[in-house]
């Protein structure tokens, strides 16, 4: 019998523990596995030597039905960008002999684009050595920006909470009989989808958000100013969605300096909001405000989209599915089938060589001709991904959550 390694890395979401659940429930009802152990950090965890049995601490289907609606990350994260072999061979040196000392047959790696690049370098290196662990990706994103799947765990739960108060918003900002421009900022460094997804919000009461601006299109802030201004007359209070990551003609972010930046060299963004609200204050001088959603639209787990945490479980299920069938450098993924029944995925897997390092934008049918809005077709491809609710368990008036390992709140 051998082991198997699950860690998560990335930012959070509020369907990745359902991703980790798949795992572990997956393993638990195979008799291909022994134990399951959790790295805590992500890759990080295995330098420091620091993992914990999954297959103790979640015994129960209760257990792992909790964690399924546990946002943020129960082994916690990392943000570390691992070398290339011609870098630094005795970092993978390291994490090979880890695997070796524990008897590891798979390393299941939870994240977005940037594991996405760990679990590809890892499985290569695998292959180089002639090493046996099956090395495989699941993938999560609050930004829907990974190729080859139709969409990311993650992202439907943070499209319906960001909808959700948009809808919010619209009703807070209809009562008063003056103009005035409220501006929300959404997260999304390179693709809109998010931003995107605020549509979502218009029902028959309201047609917010009036405006939206994507980071696929060059934003223009005198035509934005204009926007405005035919908004403003036509519904008196607007509300206009933007992408943190909007930039000019010429690649400029709006606000944002690339004087700080991650490990990845990401620029650290935000202000979108706050630089057009005060563009708008000093040339329209409309009474303006800005929000900025910020870690909320990601950490919102008594909002979950059902439909996203059991396509999340699915997904980290099928990863060890594959690697028991001998599968390794691939990542698990879904696929929207344009059936006559509606809304279904079938699932499978693709290459990390094809996946890492790549982004997905939303494509330019979804976006209107004049660059302030989302199309039909846009509408259709969100609306599926936000449907359901799971049923939240509470104490004491608030969500029960299974605790974060990792954290440094909590006693043990």
């Amino acid at each position: 019998m051998k082991n198997c390694f699950v860690a998560q890395s990335g930012g959070p979401t509020a369907a990745i523990n359902s991703s980790l659940a798949g795992v572990i429930s997956a393993v638990q009802k195979t008799e291909h596995f022994d134990r399951i152990y959790g790295l805590l950090n992500g890759i990080t965890g295995l330098f420091e030597n620091r993992f914990i049995d999954l297959s103790e601490h979640f015994a129960t289907e209760r257990s792992l039905e909790q964690l399924k609606t546990t946002p943020a990350m129960f082994l916690g994260s990392c943000r570390f960008q691992l070398p290339s072999v011609e870098e630094d061979s005795a970092v993978y040196e390291k994490i090979f002999a880890f695997f070796k000392e524990h008897d590891v047959a798979a390393f299941f790696y939870i994240g977005g684009n940037d594991s996405m690049d760990t679990a590809m370098k890892l499985s290569a290196y695998a292959k180089r050595i002639g090493s046996q662990v099956k090395i495989i990706g699941v993938p999560k994103t609050i930004d829907n920006d990974l190729v080859h799947i139709d969409h990311t765990p993650g992202f439907g739960s943070a499209a319906k909470y960001v909808a959700a108060s948009m809808l919010e918003m619209a009703y807070d900002t209809s009562i008063y009989k003056l103009n005035s421009v409220t501006i929300v900022e959404v997260m999304g460094r390179d693709a809109g989808w998010l931003t995107a997804a605020t549509a979502l919000a218009r029902t028959e009461f309201s047609d917010a958000p009036h405006l939206i601006y994507l980071p696929e299109v060059p934003f223009d802030t005198e035509q934005f100013l204009e926007d405005v201004r035919e908004k403003v007359i036509q519904y008196n209070n607007v509300l206009v969605a933007v992408s943190e990551g909007i930039r000019d003609a010429q690649g400029n972010y709006i606000s944002a300096t690339e004087a700080t930046v991650d490990q990845f060299g990401h620029s650290q963004l935000s202000g979108a909001g706050k630089t057009l609200e005060r563009l708008v204050a000093r040339e329209l001088g409309i009474k303006v405000r800005s929000v900025e959603i910020n870690i909320l639209q990601r950490c919102g787990g008594h909002f979950a989209s059902r439909t996203d945490l059991e396509e999340a479980f699915r997904l980290g299920a099928n990863a060890v599915a594959y690697a028991q069938e001998g599968i390794s450098g691939m990542m698990s993924t879904l696929t929207r089938e344009n059936g006559a029944e509606g809304y279904q995925v079938s699932y499978g897997y693709a290459d990390l060589n094809e996946i890492a390092n790549r982004v997905k934008s939303v494509p330019l049918s979804f976006i209107n001709e004049a660059h302030n809005d989302v199309t039909d077709e846009a509408i259709k491809y969100l609306k599926p991904l936000i449907l359901g609710e799971y049923e939240t368990r509470y104490q004491n008036g608030l969500p029960c959550y299974t605790p974060i390992y990792c954290s440094s709140n909590i006693s043990r």
